[in-house]
């Protein structure tokens, strides 16, 4: 695929007729033009609207929270610097607290393969966007599995880099070669030991069959490509380790000034937490490493992304905010893992017969960046 299918013209008459919920856009700007040349000319992307482009407003998922950006967040200056085109936000929920994508008085975007459901989140209008091809790639970011969920949910590529903190900058792809070239990685097949793990790590919930089934059939292509495959349980600490996820995660929103509904209850669990607490939550999230090598001995784990199909929008809200927090979790009960050990994780696409496709989920345990991206590459190019 070559970025030149991708071009301003073809945008605008590819949202011609869509509405914010089809095509997740909280801002359009089709005006903007490349700033600058460089190895990311001719790309055409949205940032996630949790982060300022100058110009532009940022909403933070919330109506109320709107201002327009007079600077443009670091991480998305390079890019435009190096020739890409940022030509809008895509929505996400209030701050990024969830992983459905259901801003306060903004449009709720739908899910393109499941109408009427949800596209994950909390990059969900980023994948919403990759997913009808109305762009190639998308901004997103990634705090607790906010890249790889709505990119399983919605049938496409998620990559979370390995990173300095829980949360990190990303994109939302249509190949891993995308994602590649966006970071700028090569990728590099290694030799590898894959754990297959099945059993859910944060919650109790059934795995759906044809989530395992397609685990079982990349398992099968890895073994083909060479690779040796391992059937591995959850480790021991498993529960310690999503303790400080949700000590680290809340703790960030404790001095949040404005907040109500969810976020206001995140607040409150986040001014739980004792400094003490919160110390041993980072000290898990340094050593979390080397448990993870020292009781699996792999390089890589294989998982599901999600349990189950992505749920009817409003499915989460529904609930009273712990039982939403609970199901969550239990909707992607593997995917923070990575987050708190701050190691590489890639959701692709599998194809499901009758029926669209399901997330296979990558996480590294050895493996850099670019090495996990080239075992990617052998279940999704």
């Amino acid at each position: 695929m070559d970025v030149s299918e991708f071009t301003l013209e073809k945008l605008r008459e590819d949202l011609a007729g869509l509405s914010p919920e089809e095509h997740g856009f909280t801002h359009i700007d089709l005006e903007r033009r490349p700033q600058r040349h460089g190895r990311l000319s001719g790309w055409i992307l949205s940032a996630k609207d949790l982060n300022d482009v100058a110009g532009m407003p940022t909403t933070h998922g919330h109506a109320e929270r709107t201002y327009l950006a007079e600077e443009t967040d670091p991480f998305l200056q390079e890019l435009i610097d190096a020739g890409a085109v940022i030509i809008g936000k895509s929505a996400a929920p209030e701050l990024g607290l969830r992983v459905d994508t259901e801003p306060v008085g903004l449009p709720h975007p739908d899910n393109p393969h499941y109408p009427g459901h949800t596209p994950g989140g909390s990059s969900g209008g980023a994948a919403v966007q990759v997913a009808r091809g109305l762009l190639r790639a998308a901004h997103a970011s990634d705090g607790g599995g906010s890249i790889r969920v709505p990119a399983a949910a919605c049938g496409v590529v998620g990559f979370k880099p390995a990173g300095e903190d829980l949360s990190v900058p990303g994109f939302i792809t249509r190949s891993v070669a995308d994602s590649a070239t966006l970071h700028g990685l090569t990728p590099r097949t290694p030799r590898a030991r894959v754990g297959v793990l099945t059993d859910p790590l944060f919650a109790e919930v059934e795995v759906a069959p044809h989530m395992l089934r397609a685990v079982s059939e990349a398992t099968a292509r890895l073994e083909g490509a060479g690779f040796e495959t391992v059937a591995i349980s959850p480790y021991p600490q498993a529960a310690a380790t999503f303790e400080a996820f949700q000590h680290i995660f809340t703790h960030r929103l404790a001095d949040l000034e404005f907040a109500e509904g969810y976020a206001e209850w995140i607040r409150a669990q986040g001014r739980r937490v004792a400094e003490m607490e919160l110390l041993l939550a980072r000290g898990h999230a340094i050593v979390l490493p080397g448990v993870l090598r020292k009781f699996w001995q792999v390089d890589a784990v294989l998982s599901p992304t999600l349990a189950f199909d992505p749920p009817l929008r409003g499915y989460f809200l529904a609930r009273d905010h712990q039982e939403n927090f609970d199901e969550q979790t239990r909707w992607s009960p593997w995917g923070s893992l990575f987050n708190v050990a701050k190691l590489p994780a890639i959701s692709v696409p599998w194809p499901v017969p009758n029926h669209p496709p399901v997330g296979v989920h990558l996480g590294g345990i050895t493996l850099d960046d670019a090495s996990l991206l080239g075992l990617a590459q052998v279940l999704h190019s």
